[in-house]
Order: structure tokens, then sequence, then C-alpha cells
């Protein structure tokens, strides 16, 4: 099965719904930052929630951002996604070691600690969208359903689950989002807790071999489900050697010429996709000489 999200109603419009699987997204995300069990739970939870709400983007070029910010040592985490399903993030801490707890699954919670959770929309207007909401769990799937309630007034209910192999690649991966409207009737958001409560982890039923279809099926059923689309979804990074250099061109002359002279080599890496991208001393004199001794962007 291949990585995707499903966006669909129900209840006549009442229910808005999304489900994902993300197996692949989560274990490249696993190889290229060198996760330790813990963190790669902890950033595929992240991940899957922005390639979720990145389906809700319009524009070619909306992005949205994830950020959590906590005391714990896991640090920062960060995803960000578009509108393409193209999806990247990354772990300020990527390697950190923490013994489970007590029911056996792994401590994302401890890791993260206490802190605050930041949604940011860009959407190509003056100023981007920012929600924040104080992190009530570090768990994530439950800080999103604080911040939906609490920064958009929107009732949801967010179910995110990583499972790993023995040998810490990636088993499975993926979540849904379930959020009632304006105008939901009682009886109907009554009837959806009732089967909220019910379902198993996101992870168990992955593991049985559901897809994310089977898996709004299996909570929507009951409230006439309408699939509306599906998004492939992928680990993506966008950067290059040419966007690295517009990076040392805006340090200014000053800096790169000193760079320049210091330096037999830069090396300018990509925390998103922990890529390294090197400059040599001839390659700085070309890029100084282009944007500088010319005369051009003066600093």
């Amino acid at each position: 099965m291949s990585d995707h999200v499903i966006r669909a109603t129900a209840a006549d419009g009442q229910i808005r719904a999304f489900a994902a699987y993300t197996r692949d997204l989560t274990e490249e995300a696993r190889t290229r930052h060198n996760t330790s069990p813990v963190m790669t739970a902890a950033l595929g939870r992240l991940l899957t929630a922005a390639a979720i709400l990145g389906t809700q983007l319009k524009g070619e070029e909306d992005k949205l951002t994830l950020k959590i910010k906590g005391d714990g040592p896991a640090g920062t985490l960060y995803a960000v996604a578009n509108a393409h399903g193209q999806v990247k993030g990354f772990a300020e801490n990527p390697q950190v070691l923490l013994h489970a707890r007590a029911d056996g699954k792994l401590d994302v919670g401890g890791a993260i600690g206490k802190g605050e959770l930041t949604i940011i929309r860009d959407l190509g207007l003056k100023e981007p969208y920012i929600g924040t909401c104080e992190l009530v769990s570090g768990e994530i799937a439950q800080d999103l359903t604080y911040y939906f309630a609490v920064s958009e007034q929107t009732p949801s209910s967010v179910s995110l689950g990583v499972l790993m192999n023995k040998n810490n690649t990636v088993a499975q991966a993926g979540g849904f989002m379930l959020q009632l409207m304006p105008g939901t009737t009682d009886e109907v958001a009554a009837a959806l807790e009732e089967k909220i409560l019910a379902a198993p982890s996101v992870t168990s039923w992955l593991s049985e071999g559901l897809t994310p279809e089977d898996i709004l099926h299996r909570l929507l059923d009951d409230f006439d489900l309408q699939i509306l689309e599906s998004t492939d979804v992928a680990f993506h990074c966008g950067c290059s050697r040419e966007k690295m250099e517009s990076v040392l061109v805006g340090l200014g002359r000053h800096e790169l010429l000193d760079l320049m002279v210091s330096q037999e080599t830069v090396e300018v890496h990509c925390d998103f996709c922990n890529s390294y991208y090197q400059f040599s001393r001839p390659e700085l004199k070309e890029l100084f000489k282009k944007h500088f001794r010319s005369g051009t962007n003066p600093q």
C-alpha cells in the first residue's frame, strides 16, 4: 500500500474526515535523520498530521508548518507540508533514548515534555495565519485535538500512530482526524463519540491490513460516508545546490568574503532532509564575483 491521505465527509456534511497511511514517509524520515525509536514515533506522528492538514490547502504555493517546542530531551520538532502531498520535517535532537512507558509503548510524551504547539498556514497573504496552544500531553494527537478545540473552535478527534519493527524500522504509520462542522446535531456528535471511544489504535487497524479508506468505513459507515478524494504523500524536501548558493549569498558581501578567505571548503546543511552541500574556495569566489563584485546585491 502506497502512502496517501483520504478526505471524506459524512452525516450530510456534519462530519469532516481524513485518514492517512504514512509508513514510507515515516521510514524515509527515520533513515534520513537516524532517529531513535521514540523520536521516529514522535516525528512520524507529526509528519502524518502535517500530511493530513496539508490536504486542506488549496493554493499551489500554500504551505503548512507544525512546530512542537517542548522542554523534554527531544527539543523542537518541525513538519512542513503543501497541497501536493509533499512533506518534510526534522527533530532538534533525533537520537533521544528513553525507557518505554509502563504499558510498553514508546514514551513520546516524555521525550517532548511540556511546551507549545504552533500551526502556521502560509496562504500567500500578507501575513501567515499562526495559531498556538499549550501541550496537554506531548503525545501529539491529543495536543492537536486540544488545539482545534481551543484555537479554532472545531470539535475534533485526532489519532496518530507509529509502530516499530524489532530492528527499529517502521512497521506501520498513519492516522485519522474527524471534525464536527458547525450545526452538527447532538445525536450525531454523541454517536460519533461512541464510535471513537470503541475504536482500537490506528496502528492496530493498519496491522490488520486496513487501508485509510477501510478505517473511515469502520468509523463512519453508519453516517453515510462519502469519500471525496485521495492524495499521494511522500517525504520531499526541495532543497538544492542552487538554493544553498542563495543562502550563502544571503549572508552578505562581508560574510561571504570572510568565508572565501578563511575556508578551503564551506559546508551548508539542510535541517529538513539532512543533506550537506559543499562549496570549494574557487566556487565561493565565483559566487562572490557573480553577486557582489559587479555591484549587485550590495550589503
